[in-house]
């Protein structure tokens, strides 16, 4: 009888395991990792952060709308593990002081801006909020419509007079956020 019941056990077992890895690895199907890493003379950027596609959906806009991303609500800026933002050096991120080390990035969206915030919390995985008494920066980035609409979500640097730009683009939005070495 123990024996059933271990074998039992064992299949179950097997079966979660199973599941969870199924379930994760069509995750990073639908949102494959993707990187930006840009180093101008001594400072280096790097995102690490999952791509997303529209896939036919409303991405920004109002709940009304059911936007996937509705204005005024957090958004991890990728999928899957939350985006993390790493400099070397301490910078000028959009105009304002953030020192060297690496950030959660995420973004409030709105129909004219979004605010980017930088967060000291980086461990998670999944859809968490942050712990908002640790954001370090909070900076509003005033949207550019794209010249064609971006399927996946895509984040790229570019060098910039005195630094590195970011560009962050999905659907028919770009955001550009400058970040200039100190």
């Amino acid at each position: 009888m123990k024996k059933k019941i271990f074998i039992g056990l064992g299949v179950f077992a097997l079966l979660v395991v199973a599941f969870l890895f199924y379930a994760n690895n069509r995750n990073r199907t639908l949102s494959p990792p993707g990187s930006a890493e840009l180093s101008v003379g001594d400072l280096k950027v790097s995102i690490p952060y999952s791509r997303p596609s529209v896939r036919g959906r409303m991405i920004f806009g109002t709940e009304e709308q059911k936007a996937l991303l509705p204005h005024g609500k957090y958004w991890r800026l990728g999928a899957n593990e939350t985006t993390q933002i790493t400099f070397s050096k301490d910078v000028l991120f959009n105009g304002e002081p953030v020192k060297a080390g690496s950030y959660r990035i995420y973004a409030l969206p709105g129909p004219e801006s979004f605010q980017i915030v930088l967060n000291s919390e980086i461990s998670w995985w999944g859809y968490s909020e942050p712990d908002y008494s640790k954001d370090v920066l909070k900076t509003n980035v005033q949207i550019q419509k794209t010249q064609s609409p971006v399927e996946q979500f895509t984040i790229r640097m570019l060098e910039s007079e005195g630094g590195i730009n970011i560009y962050f683009e999905w659907a028919d939005v770009q955001l550009v956020v400058p970040v200039v070495g100190q």
